[in-house]
């Protein structure tokens, strides 16, 4: 072989070599991003009702709106994105309508969110996957449609046991009574929780008209029920499950829910 024929092989192999460690190097750098993207993943999903009446009293309802808006200024001035998912899809329909709450009115005069809640996503389009928390805001109408939802269900268990965390106020417990993890027990069994209360259904005389009574119901699950006097601010999170109890504790569900990421966020670094 001549030499002009062996340093040609040698070039060539040389040049593959090169090639080949530079795909490698890629293919590592591009698994390290998505790895770091993951990581750095700050999405969560929302949950508000479809229902639009209490019953049959012709007496409208849907989402409260400050179970939203002060969970959202929360965590959204903290950094995350929200997004809005309802059991039937689109236009969701909103109950206490305050614009005299200064965070209701931030809320509500943001372009962006305004056009979210009012085009929510359909379970079937949201990717558990894509978020660290969901949480489900109250408003009668979630008695109505939030238990037997089995697809949000699905969706929350999927996002607990991807290490993230569930809140709920007021109403929205009623999204956890049918929650069953991998190991098929509820995820409210042995968990300290509270909701809407007995007493502060009974004072808004609906006690007779909701489907069930929420605090009976949870504690029939295996709840640790905890509640504070009527209509007063009260939150518990124990193991990555945030809840409150009404209105009132709307703001304390979205700080404690920040609290529970952030103890994540720390622990995985």
């Amino acid at each position: 072989m001549s030499n002009s024929i062996k340093i040609k092989s040698f070039l060539f192999l040389f040049l593959s070599a090169v090639l080949l460690s530079g795909c490698k190097n890629k293919s590592k750098s591009g698994n390290s991003a998505a790895d770091a993207k993951a990581h750095e993943l700050k999405k969560i999903l929302f949950v508000v009702t479809s229902h639009d009446e209490k019953g049959n009293t012709g007496e409208k309802t849907g989402y409260y709106l400050g179970e939203v808006s002060h969970p959202w200024d929360v965590l959204h001035s903290a950094g995350y994105e929200i997004d809005f998912v309802s059991p039937q899809g689109g236009k969701a329909p909103v109950d206490a309508f305050d614009m005299k709450d200064a965070i209701n009115k931030k809320f509500w005069d943001n372009d962006l969110y305004r056009n979210k809640i009012e085009n929510t996503k359909k379970p079937s389009e949201v990717n558990p996957d894509d978020y660290v928390a969901i949480h489900y805001a109250g408003g009668h109408g979630a008695m109505w449609d939030f238990a037997d939802n089995s697809e949000i269900a699905a969706i929350a268990q999927q996002i607990y046991e991807n290490n993230g965390v569930v809140s709920a106020v007021c109403h929205g417990p009623a999204g956890l009574v049918n929650i069953k993890l991998n190991d098929g027990s509820y995820l409210v069994d042995g968990k300290k929780v509270n909701s809407f209360t007995n007493e502060e259904e009974i004072r808004v005389n609906l006690e007779n008209v909701v489907p069930f009574l929420l605090e009976d119901q949870l504690i029939e699950r295996g709840a640790i029920f905890e509640k504070s006097e009527p209509f007063t601010d009260h939150v518990v999170a124990d193991q990555r499950l945030v809840t409150g109890q009404n209105p009132q504790s709307a703001k304390s569900v979205g700080q404690a829910t920040l609290n529970e990421l952030q103890k994540i966020s720390k622990d995985t670094k």
